[in-house]
């Protein structure tokens, strides 16, 4: 009964407009930065590694590879500090958590890709 409650409460501040992603896909995260009285958009494109939670408590782990060094970002997907997220390739994981790329180097580091064969599925639109 109360867990009802709290849903139909956070129901107003979850995001409407987010593409379906899952993990594994490589994203385009739109996140506002906010320096002094400016605010500008940066964008973090990296591989999605985990999604944890629901509703207005879910999370998600993106990581990118910036000069041989591994980086991690981690984010509320409902903050309003991210302003958008794109789909720029969709992979094919078997797992839910993708922690095991963090020890790969190179070509092992790839996933395979899943456009073959998902063309009639609704929602998976990619950017370019």
């Amino acid at each position: 009964m109360t867990h009802q409650i709290i849903d139909s409460i956070n129901a107003d501040a979850l995001k409407a407009d987010l593409p379906r992603f899952d993990v594994g896909d490589t994203v385009n995260v739109h996140v506002r930065i906010v320096e002094g009285d400016k605010e500008r958009v940066q964008v973090f494109q990296g591989t999605l590694i985990s999604r944890k939670g629901r509703g207005i408590d879910e999370m998600m782990t993106v990581r990118r590879i910036v000069g041989k060094i591994g980086v991690e970002r981690t984010w509320p997907i409902n903050s309003p500090l991210v302003a958008k997220v794109e789909v720029v390739r969709r992979a094919d994981a078997r797992r839910a958590k993708l922690y095991f790329l963090r020890d790969r180097v190179g070509k092992s580091r790839r996933l395979r890709d899943r456009r073959r064969g998902m063309k009639h599925v609704d929602g998976l639109n990619t950017v370019g």
